[in-house]
């Protein structure tokens, strides 16, 4: 499939890019060459491939969420280099 300089103009504007206008030439023969090789892989027959959202079978381990007994306050700020009643302090990063 080719791509139009165009069509990369276009793209380059919903996204949000500024192109260099040398290296337009390039992103359109580059992008180019990459729907040829999509367009080539859509000639695979994949009817008996099962869809996937990744190549290994991974399946998410979870351990179960229990209520457990929590730290103190005073155990928690134990180590904070800087504290303001029973909060951490922190330096101010936003004026």
């Amino acid at each position: 499939m080719k791509i139009t300089r165009k069509e990369v103009e276009h793209v380059a504007h919903l996204a949000r890019l500024e192109i260099k206008e040398e290296d337009k030439e390039k992103f359109t023969e580059q992008l180019s060459a990459i729907l040829t090789y999509v367009e080539k892989l859509n000639e695979l027959d994949t009817k008996e491939v099962e869809p996937t959202s990744h190549v290994l079978p991974i399946e998410n381990v979870f351990k179960e969420d229990v209520a457990g007994e929590s730290i103190s306050t005073d155990r928690a700020l134990e180590n904070s280099p800087e504290k303001e009643q029973n909060h951490f302090k922190v330096p101010k990063i936003v004026d």
